[in-house]
């Protein structure tokens, strides 16, 4: 009995402690980017000093459309007009979206050259990608 009592308390202790390795930090994640960021695209202090306030209130900004996006698509509408102003609603957020990376690109483009500007976009891209596919893979190990 005791034997049983031991293992379930075991079984439930790593159940506790895998969950909690699988959460999902958004700290930690915008860390991880601006790191993978900086590295690829061989910025410099001064330039990342430069980069980082724009990259953060623009993350900030594009966070608040996204979960106003995934808040309007929970709850698929009970009629075909609900639908169709879910879908307008919809595109209306991914073009601010598009807007507001313009702009931002813009202004990080007074602060540092084109080029690296383009190699931010693509470096950041790229991070996406990985995070992506490491993704896919833990949700196919489960």
């Amino acid at each position: 009995m005791n034997r049983i009592i031991v293992l379930l308390a075991l079984a439930l202790i790593t159940l506790s402690a895998s969950a909690q390795k699988r959460k999902f930090s958004p700290e930690k994640f915008q860390a991880e980017l601006e790191q993978f960021v900086i590295k690829e695209a061989n910025l410099t202090p001064q330039e990342t000093a430069k980069l980082l306030p724009l990259f953060r209130e623009m993350h900030e900004k594009q966070r608040a459309i996204h979960n106003e996006m995934r808040r309007l698509s929970k709850n698929k509408p009970a009629d075909e007009a609900g639908c169709e102003r879910a879908i307008k609603e919809y595109d209306k957020m991914n073009i601010e979206l598009r807007h507001l990376e313009h702009g931002y690109h813009k202004r990080m483009m007074q602060e540092l050259s084109a080029s690296k500007v383009y190699d931010v976009i693509k470096a950041e891209s790229r991070f996406h990608r990985r995070m992506m596919k490491g993704w896919q893979h833990k949700d196919k190990s489960r």
